[in-house]
């Protein structure tokens, strides 16, 4: 039996009046996924749990079958597993965002202009992160790259209990309320105006601005954590397991884990990323003898936080025909059962351009059974089955029940 769990990250929405009163998700060309949806078990799952914040690591936690509520412990960690970093008992790690502020002189009274500084490349912020390494890090902070603007602070000695904004959730407001506090905060938001100010003058921003694109002009800091870990996925579960994903925060759960997590060449996290080298890539594993494969898609996420309405519903459509066209495929053609389990993590509403806590739709197909299910998949459509799931950590004790 091969299982396959496609996660649309953030692909959950609300009714917009640009789209005509539909979710980018009803809009949406996805021939694939409504043909599953046909003979599908459609509800709605709850991955995060009352009282806790809907990140990404919460969610994508929870269809894992972890409790977040035990063992999501900020991601910066996760991430900073995922880009090969040793962690001392010591270290703390936080996520060091390069974000796109406004100008001016106070750096308090600046606006949030973009979370990913314009969806800035991996090889720009690494020629950034470089020289901030060089300028404020020392034998106790060490700063390293991650991928396009999700980077890494690991501090020997830092402190981990302190609360910090998320800078997807602030996105066109003032800084100044989001900004660290307290006498612990100081030693962040001294290292946030050095880093604007060292940023502001970099030759890369200065030749950004001409090309018309907003500068990465200020780290931002979240998220902390220390040293991760979580139970063997095949030690729980007894499969051996592939995790596919262009983000250090889901590449990180799957290597605490125990999980394979290659790497796909041209794999961004946007958009415009290598559809068909994760397709590939998953096939790949299925081949090698992995029996759970987990793909994840940053694409409709990332639309949903600059506020990409079109951008959004063209990520949606090139998942459906690039990576579960072709895997779908496959998968008939194996001569094996099959079980495939398709969601967002969280909702990403296009217009709060941030996560929101809200239940999912969902669909479990398996080629062997038949389910009463619906003509298209959508946030209404598992809605009106009245199936759900308020635990969103048995969803893969679901999915396996299907031998």
């Amino acid at each position: 039996m091969k299982y396959l769990v496609i996660v649309y990250d953030g692909m959950a929405d609300r009714p917009l009046d640009a789209l005509g009163g539909k979710t980018p998700m009803q809009v949406a060309k996805k021939p694939i996924l409504d043909e599953l949806a046909h003979t599908a078990e459609i509800g709605l799952v709850l991955n995060v749990p009352h009282g806790m914040v809907p990140e990404s690591d919460t969610a994508n936690l929870a269809i894992l079958s972890y409790d977040p509520r035990q063992y999501s412990k900020g991601r910066a960690p996760l991430e900073a597993l995922s880009m090969g970093l040793t962690m001392s008992d010591r270290d703390v790690a936080y996520r060091a965002n390069l974000v796109a502020l406004s100008e001016g002189d106070v750096y308090e009274d600046r606006l949030m202009l973009d979370h990913s500084a314009d969806e800035i490349t991996t090889e720009e912020a690494r020629i950034l992160i470089r020289y901030l390494h060089e300028q404020l890090g020392d034998q106790y902070k060490r700063f390293f790259c991650g991928i396009s603007y999700r980077h890494c602070l690991l501090w020997d000695g830092g402190v981990e209990q302190i609360n910090f904004d998320r800078p997807h959730d602030i996105i066109g407001q003032p800084i100044r309320s989001h900004l660290p506090q307290g006498e612990e905060g100081l030693p962040f938001l001294d290292m946030m105006k050095k880093s604007c100010m060292l940023l502001e003058s970099h030759p890369l921003n200065i030749e950004r601005k001409k090309k018309g694109k907003l500068p990465a002009n200020s780290l931002w800091f979240w998220s902390p954590g220390k040293k991760p870990a979580l139970p063997s996925f095949f030690e729980k579960w007894g499969k051996k397991s592939t995790v596919i994903s262009a983000v250090d925060l889901i590449r990180g759960i799957g290597r605490c884990a125990g999980m394979d997590t290659p790497l796909v060449d041209g794999a961004t996290g946007t958009v415009d990323t290598n559809y068909e080298g994760k397709a590939s890539t998953a096939i790949s594993a299925f081949e090698n003898g992995s029996e759970f494969v987990f793909v994840h898609l940053e694409g409709p996420d990332e639309c949903g936080h600059r506020g990409e309405i079109h951008n959004k519903i063209r990520a949606i459509e090139c998942i459906d025909s690039l990576v579960l066209s072709p895997l779908l495929a496959y998968l008939r053609e194996c001569g094996e059962d099959f079980a495939i389990l398709a969601l967002p993590d969280h909702p990403t509403p296009l217009s709060t351009r941030t996560h929101a806590p809200d239940p999912v739709p969902y669909l479990l197909y398996r080629n062997n059974t038949d389910c009463e299910g619906v003509d298209t998949f959508t946030e209404d459509t598992a809605k009106a089955t009245g199936r759900y799931i308020p635990d969103g950590t048995e969803l893969l004790a679901k999915l396996f029940s299907l031998d």
